[in-house]
């Protein structure tokens, strides 16, 4: 295998969340046992934004409308997004964070948070480099990191049993730091965990990137999305050196607005211009007709993210319910987001195996855990983003399939 062969390999999309070759009805070499277990299809790869489930924020629509209708001078924005919108947005995200943001210096729309996370890694990283990356985490750090030429340095998060906390191990952290790693790269909440950072790991992270001088990406994309109880600590606004970290939020999630294709990454000034350049030659900009969705972002209705989150805790509850009745399998109730990551008892089959049963055989598809870190091969991850009756009869169908292949 050549070495550009070798690098696209490590992307490994095929079982990447949302990627439709898991839903061709293929059984591959998974041997049936007894009748498939009926129910409605659910697909937990990535949230409903369906009527019948979660649909985009209102106005959305409208304003996407009004972007078309200003022709180019919607289309054609500056590279990093509208100025005009930027400043909006960045007022929005100080108020957010509890740190200032510039909107002209400081801020790059892109073309959903995944172009953000390609942006931000590509603007930090080159081959050679150490990155510190958590595992789990969100499937496209590692891989980003890896296709780049990167090595990756693993710090475990040992999200079961951790009380109040999302379970870094800060030791790990800090020798990852000590072996040369520059930059460090997590998800807050975690996806795939559902986890939020306690203020005393965030105080850490900045703390130990202050020392060592690393730069700190941070996707916050579920940040809006904090079930009752729930305290957050924006890394931003921490005492952390401000010339060195990225965040990356957006719209595409809580706000069910994926479609739209729209990511908005705010820090270190130097690192969005760099951001900007690389964007200009990859993808221009984000869509111009869909920025103005923006617009929508932090204005919805009143009232209405309240209920978005009541919504979502109900299914999420509902869920560990149905989970709590399968002996041995473990799964910790998640503080923020739309994700459970249980992990499995014992099984007859793999679980690259078990996650094709399921789609097979009870019309639910997963992502199995080996997307989040190599060490989670008995763990599945569910968007419970869903229709929440069709939801709950998707886990009862997970349950009874765990049963089917359930290791004597």
């Amino acid at each position: 295998m050549s070495l550009i062969e070798e690098r696209f390999a490590r992307l490994a999309t095929d079982n990447a969340p949302g990627q439709e070759v898991r839903q061709t009805g293929a059984s591959g070499d998974v041997t049936l046992i007894g009748e498939n277990i009926p129910g409605t299809p659910v697909d937990f790869s990535h949230g409903d934004v369906n009527t019948s489930a979660f649909a985009p924020t209102p106005g959305s629509l409208e304003e996407f409308v009004q972007g078309v209708h200003r022709g180019g001078q919607q289309a054609y924005t500056e590279y990093r997004g509208a100025a005009a919108l930027r400043d909006e947005i960045a007022s929005k995200l100080a108020r957010f964070t509890g740190c200032p943001v510039s909107g002209s210096a400081e801020l790059i729309l892109t073309p959903g948070t995944q172009g953000a996370l390609f942006l931000a890694v590509a603007s930090t990283v080159v081959a050679g480099d150490k990155v510190a990356i958590v595992r789990p985490d969100y499937f496209a750090n590692r891989k980003l990191v890896e296709f780049l030429g990167a090595e990756v340095v693993p710090v475990r998060l040992d999200y079961f049993d951790s009380g109040s906390q999302a379970g870094l191990n800060l030791d790990d952290l800090e020798a990852a730091f000590k072996q040369g790693a520059t930059t460090f790269l997590f998800s807050n909440p975690n996806n795939p965990a559902g986890v939020v950072y306690s203020e005393a790991e965030i105080l850490q992270i900045a703390k130990l990137a202050n020392t060592y001088g690393v730069t700190v990406i941070v996707d916050q994309l579920y940040s809006r999305l904090l079930y009752s109880g729930t305290h957050y600590t924006h890394l931003r606004a921490t005492e952390i050196d401000s010339d060195n970290v990225v965040t990356i939020m957006g719209p595409s999630k809580t706000e069910s607005l994926s479609g739209y294709r729209l990511g908005v990454a705010f820090g270190a000034s130097r690192l969005i211009d760099r951001m900007e350049k690389l964007q200009a030659i990859v993808s221009l900009r984000a869509p111009g007709y869909c920025q103005a969705v923006l617009r929508t972002w932090f204005n919805e209705p009143s009232g209405w993210m309240d209920e978005r989150i009541a919504q979502h805790q109900a299914i999420r509850d509902d869920l560990l319910n149905v989970f709590s009745k399968s002996a041995d399998l473990q799964v910790r109730s998640p503080q923020a987001g739309s994700y459970l990551f249980p992990r499995l008892p014992k099984l007859t089959i793999p679980l690259h195996h078990f996650v094709r049963a399921l789609r097979v055989q009870a019309g639910v598809t997963v992502t199995p855990g080996t997307e989040f870190s190599p060490n989670s091969i008995d763990s599945i991850r569910l968007n419970f983003s869903q229709n929440h009756e069709a939801a709950v009869g998707a886990a009862t169908r997970i349950v009874q399939l765990i049963e089917r292949y359930r290791a004597a």
